[in-house]
């Protein structure tokens, strides 16, 4: 079955998403081991993910623990940090599929208020066909109804999307719908698999 459409992720697809990374440079791996041990800033993120707000989340995490409060809000003062740089191979291959007439979607868990800073940020989020981001819709990956949501509004048949993910569990969702996978490592096997589909040449893969 052709491919008709390709699916982006953008965390550690497009852009690199690391918040351990800027907390180890700013106070240490170690101590931000222990604070990401005593508080559960990624539970806090998915929240985010799922529409409630970026700073309300964030400062209430920060008032429930006084003590570590200057580091907590690290997670908003100094997001877009850790939400970079980007993977300019990637985008190229957006891009690519984009100047072939290959359309290009978006499925991403981001908050609301996060991704209109990443979207002022990188050029490429105007470069998608659709956008399907966790936050507006209050739905997330890998939960079953954004895979519905995206293929109920793009009317492309499931058989016929490719879907590249970092995640493991992301991607097993859109398999076990019928989605044709990808399994993002980095660019270059993304820009092998659409060679391999017939979507890109090697020379506009490259």
């Amino acid at each position: 079955m052709n491919i008709e459409a390709v699916v982006f992720d953008i965390g550690n697809v497009l852009i690199e998403w690391n918040p351990e990374r800027v907390y180890d440079a700013v106070i240490g791996p170690e101590r931000r081991a222990e604070l990401f041990g005593a508080v559960d800033l990624h539970g806090m993120n998915e929240r985010v993910d799922l529409g409630e707000s970026f700073h309300g989340q964030v400062s209430a995490l920060a008032r429930a623990h006084p003590a570590r409060a200057a580091e907590i809000m690290l997670w908003h003062d100094r997001w877009i940090e850790m939400a970079s740089p980007e993977i300019p191979r990637s985008g190229r291959l957006l891009r690519a599929l984009k100047a072939r007439g290959v359309p290009v979607f978006a499925l991403s868990n981001f908050g609301v208020e996060t991704f209109e800073i990443a979207r002022a940020h990188y050029p490429v989020f105007a470069e998608f066909d659709a956008l399907f981001v966790s936050g507006h819709l209050r739905m997330a990956k890998p939960d079953a109804p954004i895979y519905e949501r995206l293929e109920r509004d793009t009317g492309v048949a499931p058989e016929r999307l490719l879907f590249t993910d970092d995640r493991a569990d992301n991607i097993a969702a859109a398999h076990a719908r019928g989605w044709q996978t990808h399994h993002f490592t980095g660019p270059e096997g993304l820009a092998k698999r659409l060679v391999a589909e017939g979507l890109l040449s090697e020379a506009e893969a490259a």
